[in-house]
């Protein structure tokens, strides 16, 4: 595919989606900032052409660090996220911390500093890596499903706030993801074949966000299906959690 040669953005680029981004990015000869915490992926970047900067972004200097080491941006993507399940009451104090530092504090922080020079500029667009939680809660993802609920409706303010300086923002909310990320997230066996046909690839997540960068739009939800599960979800919670329960469980 032929695209335009962009300056890009991109964290949580050494693991799952981020990493499968980045990836691809280099591949298509676009000039890729990559951050992330994991120096082993992040020198495998370096190598197939990757500008890598290790850091741990739930440090607000380190933020700072890392803005002022980027050049303009045309787009910056934030995929950095982290998820623990289980019911509210029994999650750890530190795990509902690391969830709302890094899925909610970190893209707030990174937004503030890196719309700034694109509003400067008149130009730009921020890709936020949301999910299917954030539209439609389910058991066992109270808080992670909170933290991306948060994510919705950052989104749709900066959108609307950033509109007037030509600052495209959109919103990628998939489904589970055949990733590293369900594993650290659930400690029950057998979730990851529970979800079936549900499960999407880093691979597909990866393009479908690529894909806006030379066409913005408002958000992307994938699957379909469950793109229009949360649409009803917003008509009648009640009726979609009551036909859901046998799902919704699997967790």
């Amino acid at each position: 595919m032929s695209v335009n040669k962009k300056t890009i953005f991109v964290t949580g680029a050494t693991s799952g989606v981020g990493l499968k981004i980045t990836e691809l990015l280099v591949a298509q000869g676009h000039s890729v900032y990559a951050t992330g915490r994991n120096t082993v992926a992040l020198k495998a970047l370096e190598r197939v052409g990757a500008n890598v900067i290790q850091a741990d972004l739930t440090d607000i200097a380190t933020i700072d660090e890392v803005c002022a080491q980027l050049p303009p941006l045309d787009v910056a993507i934030l995929s950095a996220g982290v998820g623990k399940f289980g019911i509210a009451p029994e999650l750890t104090d530190e795990a509902i911390r690391q969830m709302v530092e890094l899925n909610v504090s970190v893209p707030m922080y990174l937004a503030k500093r890196l719309a700034a020079p694109m509003i400067q500029r008149q130009q730009g667009q921020l890709i936020f890596i949301g999910s299917q939680a954030g539209k439609v809660a389910t058991p066992k993802a109270s808080v992670y499903a909170a933290t991306k609920h948060a994510i919705v409706g950052f989104t749709n303010g900066l959108r609307m706030e950033l509109a007037p300086y030509n600052v495209k923002v959109t919103a990628i909310h998939p489904g589970p993801i055949d990733t590293p990320f369900l594993d650290k997230a659930s400690d029950e066996s057998g979730y990851r074949d529970s979800l079936g046909r549900f499960l999407l690839t880093a691979e597909e997540v990866a393009q479908a966000t690529i894909k806006t960068i030379e066409r913005p739009v408002r958000e992307v939800n994938l699957p379909r299906i469950m793109g229009l599960t949360s649409k009803l979800y917003a008509m009648a919670p009640a009726t979609v959690e009551f036909l859901g329960k046998s799902f919704f469980n699997k967790k």
